[in-house]
């Protein structure tokens, strides 16, 4: 074979690997995502009200703080 289409073949090759995957990892992340969502400040609420504490505005915002300088 020549060498143009060796060349062609693994142009062909990486633009497809490249691209399965990237496609493959948006499913992984997806997929992801729906079994551990990101918390946000309404389930930080909810849980403290499921503690017996009452969430106030202050607290939540502290424990968001907290939990983003931790990441």
């Amino acid at each position: 074979m020549a060498t143009w289409i060796w060349v062609l073949l693994i142009m062909i090759a990486l633009i497809g690997g490249f691209v399965g995957g990237f496609f493959i990892a948006r499913r992984y992340m997806m997929d992801y995502f729906k079994k551990n969502p990101p918390i946000d400040e309404r389930m930080i609420s909810t849980m403290m009200a499921q503690m017996g504490q009452k969430p106030s505005k202050r607290r939540v915002q502290q424990i968001m703080n907290s939990m983003k300088q931790q990441e």
